[in-house]
């Protein structure tokens, strides 16, 4: 009985998703929250460092590349060792990573991300000494250093170990500062591109209509399905960012394709409110069969001659439950169809496979999309 009722109370939560999904696309959206100008962005750095201070969790006597590396820093420093008689328990090699976003200036702070390289089982209490971070330029625009914070942990010793999350990866919150400046210049320029996240020619469309009205003047007109070009009037040639706010902040309605969203490692299902079929017919059923082995023991009579042996018995038990068969009428809507799989008694993973079937079969007016 508890059964049947989680299996009604999963697909109506389904349902709700799909709803919730359905209600989304209809609300308008400001330009700023599914667009971008062009030019404005962020830019990822990286680079090689080192983390210091570990309590005998860092890298082993195998990983050589961080040995060399503490070889070749302390050489700077007028130390010179042997790289292949260092026992380095305490140091691990990691990689550096950083978003740079746009307008930053030289002094601004970022954070960044330390993850481990080698074998090291742990960066926790470990401080990453002075790393510069690169572009794909190949040149610096920020330096890292700084003690890093981790968001799990790992505990134990060599027969029971307890961790959480990942303690070989960590964040230094400000621990970048900028040292180069990625140059925007905004100001003269005669357009504007704004470049939609998605493409699609009927959002372009209504972008342009929500971008003229914002104006009150016929300034923008669409390249393609993700591209706007926008005219800069000659009054907002000294305004350049209270013209850009006035055209991020105006609002459309985008339109999305019909798609439906599988994920078949957690069974979500989500539906578009375009998601439509063709009128089928479904049948689901399932075969259960269980085999087993009990032993039990046989024992001669009281004063005969023999001794006690166990005996293996096979059990055999199949179960058919009966076809269960929903039909979906022509154009049928996204809660019609969750409702008539949920009458079926269909679990999300059914559901998955069942419209894959639909989509197979070439009844699913959507675009199927697993992840």
């Amino acid at each position: 009985m508890k059964m049947m009722n989680l299996k009604k109370w999963i697909l109506p939560a389904a349902v709700l998703i799909s709803l919730l999904f359905a209600g989304s696309l209809e609300a308008a959206s400001r330009l700023k929250d599914v667009s971008a100008f062009e030019g404005v962005r962020d830019n990822q750095l990286f680079g090689y460092g080192l983390v210091v201070g570990l309590n005998g969790s860092g890298d082993g006597t195998q990983t050589y590349f961080s040995t060399q590396t503490v070889a070749n820093m302390l050489e700077r420093h007028g130390v010179t060792i042997d790289p292949g008689r260092m026992r380095t328990k305490n140091v691990a090699a990691v990689m550096v990573t950083a978003t740079l976003p746009p307008f930053a200036r030289q002094g601004s702070r970022i954070d960044v991300v330390v993850s481990a390289l080698g074998d090291a089982k742990n960066l926790q209490g470990g401080e990453l000494i002075f790393t510069p971070l690169q572009a794909a330029d190949s040149n610096v625009y920020a330096t890292a250093q700084g003690q890093i914070v981790l968001g799990g942990y790992s505990t134990g010793g060599t027969n029971a170990r307890g961790q959480m999350n990942h303690p070989t990866s960590g964040r230094i919150s400000n621990g970048g500062i900028v040292e180069r400046e990625v140059e925007v210049n905004l100001s003269g320029r005669p357009w504007l591109n704004l470049v939609l996240n998605r493409n699609d020619f009927t959002s372009a469309s209504r972008a342009v209509q929500a971008i003229n009205d914002a104006l009150k003047s016929n300034l923008a007109e669409a390249v393609d399905g993700r591209t706007i070009a926008i005219r800069v009037p000659a009054d907002y040639a000294n305004r350049i960012v209270e013209f850009m706010s006035v055209i991020e902040n105006a609002r459309v309605e985008m339109d999305n394709s019909a798609r439906v969203v599988l994920n078949e490692r957690t069974g979500t299902v989500v539906l578009g409110k375009d998601v439509s079929v063709s009128e089928i017919s479904i049948i689901h059923g399932s075969l259960k069969v269980q085999v087993g082995t009990t032993f039990s023991v046989s024992q001669p009579n009281p004063l005969a001659l023999g001794e006690s042996v166990v005996v293996p018995e096979e059990t055999l038990d199949v179960q058919e439950e009966p076809a269960r068969i929903a039909t979906i009428h022509d154009g049928a809507s996204v809660e019609e169809i969750v409702r008539a799989l949920n009458d079926i008694g269909a679990t999300p993973r059914d559901v998955i496979a069942i419209l894959q079937a639909i989509k197979a079969q070439g009844a699913l007016q959507a675009e199927l999309e697993i992840i």
